[in-house]
Protein backbone atom coordinates (compact mmCIF):
# COMPACT_ATOMS: atom_id res chain seq x y z
CA UNK A 1 0.00 0.00 0.00
CA UNK A 2 3.03 2.37 -0.76
CA UNK A 3 2.08 5.81 -1.63
CA UNK A 4 -1.93 5.62 -0.79
CA UNK A 5 -3.41 8.35 0.45
CA UNK A 6 -5.83 8.59 3.51
CA UNK A 7 -6.71 11.81 3.96
CA UNK A 8 -7.53 15.11 1.37
CA UNK A 9 -8.16 18.98 2.42
CA UNK A 10 -9.11 21.50 0.21
CA UNK A 11 -10.30 24.80 0.97
CA UNK A 12 -11.79 27.85 -0.64
CA UNK A 13 -12.30 31.09 0.48
CA UNK A 14 -15.93 31.93 0.17
CA UNK A 15 -17.63 35.70 0.04
CA UNK A 16 -20.20 34.97 3.10
CA UNK A 17 -20.19 34.78 6.19
CA UNK A 18 -19.44 31.64 8.66
CA UNK A 19 -23.20 31.31 9.67
CA UNK A 20 -24.65 31.51 5.72
CA UNK A 21 -21.54 28.52 4.61
CA UNK A 22 -22.58 26.34 7.69
CA UNK A 23 -26.69 26.64 7.33
CA UNK A 24 -26.14 25.41 3.45
CA UNK A 25 -23.49 22.72 4.65
CA UNK A 26 -25.75 21.90 7.47
CA UNK A 27 -28.78 21.43 4.92
CA UNK A 28 -27.54 17.86 3.64
CA UNK A 29 -30.33 17.58 0.83
CA UNK A 30 -28.32 20.41 -0.92
CA UNK A 31 -25.51 18.45 -1.27
CA UNK A 32 -26.85 17.27 -4.33
CA UNK A 33 -26.74 20.59 -5.89
CA UNK A 34 -22.77 20.87 -5.43
CA UNK A 35 -21.22 17.30 -5.29
CA UNK A 36 -20.37 16.01 -8.68
CA UNK A 37 -21.33 12.47 -6.95
CA UNK A 38 -24.59 13.12 -4.65
CA UNK A 39 -27.66 12.92 -7.06
CA UNK A 40 -30.41 12.62 -3.73
CA UNK A 41 -30.08 12.74 0.22
CA UNK A 42 -32.51 11.79 2.38
CA UNK A 43 -32.25 13.74 5.50
CA UNK A 44 -33.37 11.52 8.41
CA UNK A 45 -32.17 14.05 11.34
CA UNK A 46 -28.37 13.36 12.42
CA UNK A 47 -28.54 10.76 9.70
CA UNK A 48 -28.61 10.57 6.03
CA UNK A 49 -28.82 8.28 3.02
CA UNK A 50 -27.16 9.97 0.20
CA UNK A 51 -27.47 8.48 -3.23
CA UNK A 52 -24.45 8.82 -5.93
CA UNK A 53 -23.86 8.28 -8.77
CA UNK A 54 -20.47 8.29 -10.96
CA UNK A 55 -21.00 7.45 -15.10
CA UNK A 56 -22.85 4.09 -14.86
CA UNK A 57 -22.00 3.28 -11.27
CA UNK A 58 -24.56 4.07 -8.76
CA UNK A 59 -24.53 3.54 -4.93
CA UNK A 60 -25.97 4.77 -1.65
CA UNK A 61 -24.50 5.80 1.09
CA UNK A 62 -25.69 5.93 4.96
CA UNK A 63 -24.37 8.87 7.16
CA UNK A 64 -24.51 10.28 10.07
CA UNK A 65 -23.14 13.50 11.18
CA UNK A 66 -20.60 13.43 13.84
CA UNK A 67 -20.12 17.33 14.22
CA UNK A 68 -22.59 20.13 14.11
CA UNK A 69 -21.08 23.05 15.46
CA UNK A 70 -23.02 26.09 14.42
CA UNK A 71 -20.45 28.60 11.63
CA UNK A 72 -17.26 26.50 12.66
CA UNK A 73 -16.99 22.70 11.70
CA UNK A 74 -20.11 20.23 10.12
CA UNK A 75 -18.78 16.73 9.28
CA UNK A 76 -20.14 12.56 9.27
CA UNK A 77 -19.48 9.46 9.08
CA UNK A 78 -20.48 7.21 5.91
CA UNK A 79 -21.04 3.55 6.29
CA UNK A 80 -21.59 0.83 3.66
CA UNK A 81 -23.56 -2.08 4.74
CA UNK A 82 -22.15 -1.71 8.22
CA UNK A 83 -18.59 -1.07 7.09
CA UNK A 84 -16.70 2.18 7.78
CA UNK A 85 -15.75 3.53 4.69
CA UNK A 86 -15.18 7.89 5.52
CA UNK A 87 -15.57 10.75 7.19
CA UNK A 88 -16.26 14.14 5.04
CA UNK A 89 -16.63 16.97 6.78
CA UNK A 90 -16.34 21.16 6.65
CA UNK A 91 -14.37 23.38 9.18
CA UNK A 92 -14.90 27.08 8.67
CA UNK A 93 -12.71 29.85 9.48
CA UNK A 94 -14.17 33.58 9.46
CA UNK A 95 -11.90 35.88 7.32
CA UNK A 96 -12.25 39.33 6.01
CA UNK A 97 -13.91 38.67 2.77
CA UNK A 98 -15.89 35.77 4.43
CA UNK A 99 -15.50 32.45 5.11
CA UNK A 100 -12.41 30.20 4.66
CA UNK A 101 -13.98 26.65 4.14
CA UNK A 102 -11.72 23.71 4.51
CA UNK A 103 -13.41 20.61 2.94
CA UNK A 104 -11.97 17.19 4.31
CA UNK A 105 -12.13 13.05 4.04
CA UNK A 106 -10.50 11.00 5.64
CA UNK A 107 -10.30 7.38 4.36
CA UNK A 108 -11.95 4.65 7.59
CA UNK A 109 -11.20 1.65 5.72
CA UNK A 110 -7.74 1.80 7.38
CA UNK A 111 -7.81 -0.94 10.29
CA UNK A 112 -9.46 -4.04 10.98
CA UNK A 113 -10.50 -7.33 9.14
CA UNK A 114 -13.53 -6.33 7.36
CA UNK A 115 -10.93 -3.48 5.58
CA UNK A 116 -10.66 -5.03 2.15
CA UNK A 117 -14.73 -6.28 2.08
CA UNK A 118 -14.88 -1.96 2.49
CA UNK A 119 -12.43 -1.33 -0.40
CA UNK A 120 -13.91 -4.30 -2.86
CA UNK A 121 -17.60 -3.10 -2.44
CA UNK A 122 -15.93 0.61 -2.64
CA UNK A 123 -14.79 -0.77 -6.13
CA UNK A 124 -17.93 -2.22 -7.05
CA UNK A 125 -20.24 -0.09 -6.11
CA UNK A 126 -17.82 3.18 -7.59
CA UNK A 127 -15.84 2.08 -10.30
CA UNK A 128 -12.53 3.55 -8.41
CA UNK A 129 -9.84 1.29 -6.39
CA UNK A 130 -9.62 2.89 -3.33
CA UNK A 131 -5.52 3.41 -4.05
CA UNK A 132 -7.25 6.22 -5.85
CA UNK A 133 -10.21 7.14 -4.47
CA UNK A 134 -8.12 10.26 -3.12
CA UNK A 135 -7.48 11.31 -5.89
CA UNK A 136 -11.41 11.57 -7.40
CA UNK A 137 -12.09 12.60 -4.17
CA UNK A 138 -9.89 15.89 -4.63
CA UNK A 139 -11.14 17.14 -7.94
CA UNK A 140 -14.80 16.58 -6.32
CA UNK A 141 -14.52 18.80 -4.26
CA UNK A 142 -12.56 20.93 -5.57
CA UNK A 143 -16.16 21.66 -7.74
CA UNK A 144 -18.08 21.06 -4.57
CA UNK A 145 -16.08 23.99 -2.79
CA UNK A 146 -16.63 26.33 -6.26
CA UNK A 147 -20.67 25.39 -6.37
CA UNK A 148 -21.12 26.11 -2.56
CA UNK A 149 -19.29 29.56 -2.98
CA UNK A 150 -21.37 30.78 -5.77
CA UNK A 151 -24.96 29.74 -3.69
CA UNK A 152 -23.84 31.34 -0.72
CA UNK A 153 -22.89 34.47 -2.50
CA UNK A 154 -26.24 34.19 -3.97
CA UNK A 155 -28.01 34.29 -0.39
CA UNK A 156 -25.41 36.40 1.49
Amino acid sequence: MTGRVWSVEESLEIPAPPQVVYAALADVRRMAEWSPEVIWVWDRGDRFLGVNRKACWVWFATCRIVTADPGREFAFDNTTLGLPVARWGYRLTPTEQGTLVTEYWIDRRRHGGRRLLAELLGLVFTGTPAARRAAANRAGMRTTLRRLSADCQRAA
